[in-house]
């Protein structure tokens, strides 16, 4: 269990360290009974309340699939935003999509790294990222997932972290061109913009052993559903 749960535990009394291991993999398999496509992020915030209430954390909202930035949950722990990614390299790193920055820099404008900072912090309104990572085996019949519960401020999340610098294009009609923003890495984390996808920030996320502490549960389940939704209707109503 990841230290991260002592903390939560001090947060939330009635909290069983045990009982988020296995609530989350009760709901993962729960929801692959059904299901054979992966969980995406407007799914694991249902999943995630789910689990959360089922584990003595009370959920006093949730923003049911709303496109807006920021928090996706406000409950005892504290205020959630969800995300979902796939591990890449061999489960060496993860990359995440996160908020569209044109307000602050784009083609027209490319802004610059204070302003490109402190916009991401000001939509920055949750305490914690919960992210869902699967791994999906080349027999497709498997999924892993791993959950992990990361404080929003942590160093590899905080944009004002790193140095930013402008990437300039290489080839085509970008030639010399800025066409968005990187920054440098520290333990092979790293944040980048690029214009012409509305300037969207992506995280890249290594999993060392330090980010790896922040996995709280995990479960592998079969993708080969075993009812559909006329199943579960007949069978509830008999």
């Amino acid at each position: 269990m990841s230290y991260l749960l002592t903390t939560v535990k001090n947060k939330c009394e009635n909290l069983k360290l045990i009982d988020i291991d296995i609530n989350f993999k009760k709901c993962v398999k729960g929801y692959h009974l059904i299901n054979s496509s992966a969980i995406n992020e407007t799914m694991w915030e249902d999943i995630n309340a789910l689990v959360f209430t089922y584990s003595g954390i009370e959920v006093y909202s949730k923003s049911d699939g709303s496109h807006s930035p920021g928090m996706d949950i406000n409950c005892s722990l504290g205020r959630i935003s969800n995300k979902s990614a796939k591990y890449s390299n061999n489960k060496k790193s993860i990359d995440i999509s996160s908020y569209r920055l044109t307000t602050v820099c784009s083609e027209k404008k490319c802004g610059n790294p204070i302003e490109i900072i402190e916009e991401i912090n000001k939509r920055k309104n949750f305490d914690y990222y919960s992210f869902i990572v699967r791994d999906e085996t080349s027999s497709s019949e498997n999924i892993n997932y791993d959950w992990l519960l990361i404080p929003s401020n942590y160093l590899v999340l905080d944009p004002s972290s790193y140095t930013w610098e402008p990437t300039i294009g290489k080839r085509g009609k970008n030639k010399d061109t800025q066409v968005g923003w990187h920054t440098n890495e520290i333990d092979g984390c790293k944040m980048s913009i690029t214009f012409s996808m509305s300037s969207q920030l992506w995280i890249h996320i290594e999993m060392t052993e330090e980010i790896k502490k922040f996995i709280i549960a995990s479960v592998e389940v079969s993708n080969k559903p075993i009812y559909n939704y006329i199943d579960i209707l007949e069978k509830l109503t008999k």
